[in-house]
């Protein structure tokens, strides 16, 4: 089965087309992040009129990447929900017209279960998806190991054949989103805990913007921090009854430390705190909050699996699943290949195949409508 996905929910314009849920054929991405660095953060109304110019050539390119014509494609995958108003009708509109015009079965996938499935796609060992990461010693941590083992295997034809095993539970850190998942099997998902403020990737965002480092701010306090004393200020950690996260209190307390540390009051704007901060401030400020969110996240992880005994895996998916940090605390975790960790095609008709061998119908494509904000089901 070739499904050909297509994701338009934020600032990323992207297609891809996957055999059987786990083979990237092909896998286009067309990233809006030079446009937004020089503001700090997405603007929707232009990253509307961005998918708008780039969507259809970058659909031609995913087809031709991947051999194939519209006669080869079985079905088309299309974010629906969540995200940004604009971008989202965008997306749809283009998988609702083409498969009125090529006469194909549409599915509307829900944004984060993509990215759970990228945790699926087999990954080639050359080309332009890199692989994910080789097995990992036993966790330094002690409590996460226990519970985990991976079961990794290179095929003779390159890829990595192993997949998650269930039940399991599914870390989703993204810009937008923090959730634990529980899954008992294929598309089978349960909220166990989120975020009731900030998402962790939006408060890396928005720390970076104190520190005076460039958008995302995912990638940019990681290079940072690389220069930097994790263990100079002491960060705290929000007292969250259960498995639910916040992260507005840690972008506050970066703050405050900053202009403490500074020697400034409280009520100098954050944005000028930049031009004070040297480099080594900013380095070691960079290195201490990255330290204490995933200390947060591994918190609450390790909570998780001792409330669910029976967890076979861990996958981790979303944007700040790139985060090196992150990986070398979960060595027994799964995680996307970094070039699949951000929005992108593949994970969609990924999602799009577990969804059609679960039973889920295709809907109307004269129907189909978009949810800026709708929990995973």
């Amino acid at each position: 089965m070739l499904i050909l996905g297509i994701e338009t929910s934020c600032d990323e314009t992207a297609a891809a087309v996957v055999r059987d849920g786990v083979e990237i054929l092909s896998n286009v991405v067309v990233s809006q992040i030079d446009i937004f660095a020089e503001y700090g953060g997405v603007i929707p109304e232009v990253a509307a009129r961005s998918h708008l110019e780039v969507i259809l050539p970058v659909i031609d390119r995913a087809l031709s990447d991947a051999a194939c014509s519209w006669d080869d494609i079985d079905a088309i995958a299309v974010t629906h929900a969540p995200g940004l108003l604009g971008s989202l009708l965008i997306g749809t509109l283009t998988a609702r017209t083409l498969a009125i015009l090529h006469d194909k079965p549409l599915y509307a996938v829900h944004h984060l279960k993509s990215h759970v499935y990228t945790n699926w796609l087999n990954v080639p060992e050359s080309g332009n998806i890199p692989l994910r990461n080789a097995p990992s010693l036993p966790s330094s941590r002690g409590s996460v190991a226990p519970y985990l083992a991976r079961r990794q295997i290179c095929s003779s034809e390159g890829y990595f054949s192993d997949s998650p095993a269930f039940p399991l539970l599914a870390l989703v850190v993204s810009g937008g989103h923090t959730q634990i998942l529980y899954m008992r099997g294929h598309n089978q998902f349960e909220i166990v805990g989120t975020t009731r403020d900030d998402a962790v990737g939006e408060c890396f965002d928005k720390v970076a913007k104190i520190l005076g480092l460039p958008y995302p701010g995912g990638p940019s306090i990681a290079k940072a921090a690389l220069k930097g004393d994790a263990g100079k200020y002491h960060l705290p950690h929000p007292r969250i009854e259960g498995l639910d996260f916040s992260f507005s209190g840690l972008k506050t307390a970066v703050l405050r430390a900053v202009q403490k540390d500074l020697g400034l009051p409280i009520s100098h704007p954050s944005h000028d705190l930049k031009n004070h901060l040297s480099q080594k401030q900013v380095a070691d400020f960079a290195a201490s909050f990255q330290k204490t969110a995933v200390d947060i996240l591994i918190e609450k992880l390790e909570m998780a699996l001792e409330q669910f005994p029976d967890i076979q895996s861990v996958v981790v998916a979303g944007g700040v699943s790139a985060n090196k940090v992150l990986r070398e605390a979960l060595p027994e975790a799964y995680f996307p290949a970094p070039a699949l960790s951000g929005d992108n095609g593949a994970m969609v008709a990924a999602a799009c195949y577990y969804e059609i061998q679960s039973g889920v119908k295709p809907v109307d494509p004269y129907a189909l409508n978009i949810y800026p904000r709708v929990e995973i089901s």
